[in-house]
């Protein structure tokens, strides 16, 4: 499904709205409605459970948002959490430079993945990893890609902000809006939020809204190591806001600039980061796939320009409707972050190690997903349109969002047959009082039951159970299902327990 349907449908449903929409909205802030709010906790929920129930040696934290100011300068942040801008003089908009020079490469990407689509449908065994390594303007193109990223990563890297102009000069790129090619120089934007502590403003006094959730747990890494009694190597996990004043906030909740992100720091001896990347690199896409993302829509894009702190960095991406974007980074950060603080603050941040009997700062391996991003994948996968039969045995249209169970935000729907029938209605009410408890569900009982199923498929409610005459005899339901239409006949004793195996699954 396109990407305007996608937003229209989150607003019509109840999934995000536009922050302040009354004063005509706040740009890049967004509000999550009532099944938004459902779907976002229980990703967490998921990521969460994955990540620290299922795991002896990884703990949680919750850090404060403002930390003190000290923080950001030991992190970088304050001297080089920066956006390389440009303007258009006849457009006026701003953008990000680099992200200019990405979206040219990307439709140079678009051009080979469009002759491979082609070659798929002319040859029955098609071999794309051949074809792709074979055919000469595949080649041709992909070299050309190759030199732009190697050029613009070289560049960000050295912060030669007169190279990266260059580069779109040199590459004809024109602005998206007016078409012009009327470009000012490139400027850097620190992209920190400040605001001051007590009502005096200075210098002393500057606080910032955190721009990543983990410097919250690199500063207690000690507390929660000597707490929990955790022995290398060891994780903690956290799940919090962040905040960046992004100039070119774009693609709705892809980039905001107030967002949710689920972090968890890995700590492992020098020397073995290399082993634990990789491990989470390959635990992290299983993740996603486990949700339902197909293979072919996730890929890992190896970073071309190292962040200061890492070694090593490669993001999984996922095909959104405006194409592969990082979706979860996964970072070797070396010793970077803790032996920062630990010079700063003059307060040692180091492990005692019983094994070897000496003290020494660990490594870390980081694996960050943005919790927005991830819901747009969710709903970008699983929103679609497909052609199924009424219960007339017509075929219709419907629109269905096909989520996996454990993050639908409604699990099931109970439904009585007919609204003006007293004793459906005080059933299908009995049959949501027993199941309330256990399951977020919905009551309903306006309209046709067919216009019912369709608003339970809309918002991806996995089960509709209905309630029915033969219901009040045999003290049995019909469980639909939304992605096979399949209904079975359930007694009301064993919902609850056929419900649970069919979600938590």
């Amino acid at each position: 499904m396109d990407f305007k349907s996608i937003i229209s449908h989150c607003k019509e449903y109840g999934f995000i709205f536009q922050s302040s929409e009354i004063y005509d909205g706040l740009s890049a802030v967004y509000d999550y409605g009532p099944n938004g709010v459902e779907l976002k906790n229980n990703i967490k929920k998921y990521w969460w459970k994955s990540m620290v129930q299922m795991h002896q040696n990884i703990v949680g934290l919750d850090a404060a948002i403002f930390m003190h100011p000290k923080t950001w300068k030991a992190s970088g942040h304050v001297d080089a959490f920066n956006d390389p801008l440009i303007d258009n003089k006849d457009s006026k908009k701003r953008y990000r430079a680099d992200v200019l020079i990405e979206d040219y490469i990307a439709k140079i990407e678009a051009k080979n993945d469009k002759d491979v689509e082609k070659a798929k449908k002319r040859f029955d065994d098609f071999d794309e990893a051949m074809f792709r390594s074979t055919n000469g303007r595949i080649l041709e193109r992909q070299k050309k890609m190759d030199e732009i990223a190697a050029r613009l990563a070289k560049a960000m890297s050295d912060g030669d902000l007169e190279d990266i102009k260059k580069q779109i000069e040199d590459l004809e790129i024109a602005c998206p809006v007016s078409g012009s090619k009327n470009w000012t120089d490139v400027r850097q934007f620190n992209l920190m939020f400040s605001t001051q502590l007590g009502n005096i403003a200075g210098e002393e006094d500057k606080l910032y809204l955190r721009p990543e959730t983990a410097q919250g747990i690199f500063v207690n890494f000690l507390n929660v190591q000597k707490s929990t009694r955790q022995k290398l190597p060891f994780g903690i996990a956290q799940i919090g806001k962040a905040f960046r004043n992004e100039i070119v906030a774009r693609q709705f909740i892809f980039r905001m600039r107030e967002f949710e992100q689920m972090e968890m720091q890995f700590f492992v001896q020098p020397g073995t980061e290399m082993k634990w990347y990789d491990y989470w690199k390959e635990t992290r896409m299983q993740w996603h796939q486990s949700l339902g993302s197909p293979i072919e829509k996730l890929r890992f894009h190896d970073h071309d320009n190292l962040a200061h702190y890492a070694n090593a960095a490669v993001d999984i991406q996922f095909q959104f409707p405006f194409g592969f974007k990082e979706l979860e980074g996964i970072h070797s950060r070396t010793d970077f972050d803790l032996t920062q603080h630990q010079e700063l603050s003059g307060k040692k941040l180091q492990y005692f190690d019983p094994e070897k009997n000496e003290n020494y700062v660990p490594f870390v391996v980081e694996t960050s997903i943005g919790c927005d991003r991830m819901f747009l994948a969710m709903l970008s996968n699983g929103l679609q349109e497909e052609t199924v039969p009424d219960a007339k045995g017509n075929e219709s249209t419907r629109t269905v969002l096909k989520l996996h169970p454990q993050i639908a935000p409604s699990k099931c729907a109970v439904l009585p047959l007919l609204k003006n029938k007293e004793e459906l209605t005080k059933a299908a009410k009995d049959v949501y009082d027993k199941l309330k408890g256990s399951f977020n569900c919905q009551y309903d009982e306006k309209d046709a039951i067919g216009r019912r199923y369709r608003r339970q498929d809309a918002i991806g409610t996995p089960y509709c159970v209905t309630i029915d005459f033969e219901t009040l005899e045999d003290d049995c339901v019909t469980v639909r299902d939304r992605d096979t239409l399949t209904q079975e006949r359930v007694k009301i004793d064993s919902l609850k327990g056929m419900l649970f195996n069919k979600i938590e699954g």
